[in-house]
């Protein structure tokens, strides 16, 4: 009898143990997954405003009086750049894309400038790059839809205690960028 009873106890631990392990291992990858998400973020970030120089070099050229739009660019990109964190990168990065729609608008009344090939090369790359910024963002809430729900599901939620995992936030767009922008002529 105290035999199969010890039995049971060793195979109910030895259970508990590679589950333990297994949800452990499921929190570093996923965390992993998150990190790399994020990191993915910063990478196309930075593509980005390593563009904007050659774009705003290029609308100097043609657009020489738009001084205050072309120093809302470079303010913007400046801000971007040294941002330390992801608060800081999401406000940055909100200022930057209203001043690049300044840019742009500004373009439509410079008709070389419009049909310049190196303007219309770099348009063409910030929008590419715009779409990775999308994907990037996309795949970063993926992986922490995945992760919270390791967290808050059962038997997920007993480990995540254990090891003290939280919920974490999703990659959220500024009421501010909500909005559908203003065009007036």
């Amino acid at each position: 009898m105290i035999g199969i009873g010890l039995i049971i106890v060793i195979v109910l631990v030895a259970i508990l143990v590679i589950m333990a392990f297994s949800y452990y291992n499921r929190f570093v990858i996923l965390t992993n997954r998150i990190d790399n998400s994020l990191s993915q973020i910063n990478v196309q970030l930075k593509r980005r405003a390593d563009l904007i120089p050659n774009l705003i070099e290029t609308v100097k050229g043609f657009a020489k009086h738009e001084k205050e739009a072309i120093k809302a660019v470079t303010d913007a990109r400046k801000a971007l750049v040294s941002a330390r964190n992801l608060q800081g990168k999401v406000k940055a990065n909100s200022q930057l894309e209203s001043a690049l729609k300044t840019i742009f608008a500004i373009a439509e009344g410079y008709p070389d400038l419009k049909a310049n090939t190196n303007f219309l090369e770099l348009q063409r790359e910030l929008a590419a790059t715009e779409d990775k910024v999308a994907y990037s963002r996309q795949f970063y809430n993926d992986s922490i839809l995945s992760y919270n729900n390791m967290v808050e599901k059962f038997p997920g939620n007993i480990f995540a205690a254990m090891y003290g995992k939280k919920k974490k936030k999703f990659f959220e767009i500024a009421e501010a960028d909500k909005k559908l922008p203003k065009v007036s002529f």
